[in-house]
């Protein structure tokens, strides 16, 4: 255990895991001047001070049950010698307070073990640079990719809120196979032995003599209609969004994350803790997906290639191939003229 004592730290979540069970008005309050307040679940905040009035508080508490004082002001006192040692707030709440709820399944304590990326010390949406930001009351860091950023207050109804997370998500579900869906014919035809064509031109197959072979393999699935693609694929979403919004023989479910069997087979999401930390990475991603999208369609319009040939071009000539060249030299410079 890196940077302090394993007895110190073992104490210590000893101590804290006393004082998790002691609230006040949603605040717990070490002894030693810090203050942890849990905000929403996975969220744990930190105060510089105890206020006068969590002072009065706390010792009509510890008058009232002597012996969780005492553990208050032993965690107080832990948790100082552990800051000396070097560890942050955020440390000792992930590495002691998290995993000692882990073992303990304290519901109270866990909520310590997504600090990182929930609750009122998340990062923010301009980094080390969020200081004295004056981030939306309504945004709390309870959804996962809340990064308190919202300069034109789409987000203030709950209910719009609330739309707008779901399209983000299923949005940036649909990004990344898409990205992966634009990427892998092209590669597999400039780098192996795939014979496709670029994405944009991909569905232009079905009206060929031969159609589209799914896979390269005519005995896979084997589209040449058009309009038979189209009622598959409306019937398919039918069904499947049905049952995300209605429920099924699962019952009902999330409508963003709906889990089960079928959704997570390999159980992913089964750790709360895991989970958490999973939604956080799937919106980064896709956020990051929906971008790339983005550049692809304007690479396909500026340039007519593929975002693999663009790559390619762009490594073999840096400062002759780029978005800049390509974007405004070639498409608004004038070239020669006659006269």
């Amino acid at each position: 255990m890196p940077r302090w004592s394993r007895p110190a730290a073992v104490a210590s979540a000893v101590a804290l895991t006393a004082f998790a069970g002691l609230t006040f008005s949603g605040t717990s309050t070490l002894s030693s001047g810090a203050a942890m307040k849990v905000k929403s679940p996975g969220a744990v905040g930190l105060r510089p001070a105890v206020s006068s009035q969590d002072a009065i508080v706390l010792r009509a508490a510890g008058k009232m049950n002597p012996a969780k004082d005492a553990m208050i002001s032993k965690a107080g006192r832990m948790t100082e010698a552990l800051r000396a040692q070097g560890m942050s707030m955020s440390e000792i709440a992930t590495s002691v307070v998290c995993q000692t709820g882990k073992q303990l399944d304290n519901a109270a304590m866990k909520e310590a073990c997504n600090v990182e990326w929930y609750g009122p010390n998340r990062p923010k949406w301009l980094g080390p640079f969020s200081d004295g930001l004056d981030i939306p009351s309504y945004l709390t860091g309870e959804y996962p990719g809340d990064y308190g950023w919202d300069t034109m207050g789409l987000s203030a109804d709950p209910a719009t809120f609330e739309k707008m997370r779901s399209a983000e998500v299923i949005h940036a579900r649909w990004a990344m196979l898409g990205t992966v869906g634009c990427l892998y014919p092209e590669l597999v035809t400039k780098y192996g032995d795939g014979n496709y064509p670029v994405w944009f031109k991909a569905g232009a197959q079905i009206f060929s003599d031969e159609g589209i072979n799914y896979g390269g393999n005519p005995n896979l699935i084997h589209a040449k209609s058009a309009l038979a693609v189209l009622v598959t694929q409306v019937v398919l979403m039918s069904f499947s969004e049905a049952y995300r919004y209605r429920g099924g023989p699962l019952g009902e479910r999330d409508l963003l994350y709906p889990g089960g069997p079928l959704v997570d087979p390999l159980g992913l999401a089964d750790d709360p803790d895991a989970f958490a930390e999973l939604k956080v990475k799937e919106i980064k991603n896709g956020r990051l997906a929906m971008t790339a999208m983005l550049g692809f369609y304007v690479q396909a319009i500026v340039t007519g290639k593929g975002p693999v040939e663009n790559w390619a071009n762009h490594l073999a000539d840096p400062y002759g191939s780029n978005g800049l060249t390509n974007l405004i030299a070639t498409k608004f410079v004038p070239g020669e003229t006659a006269l």
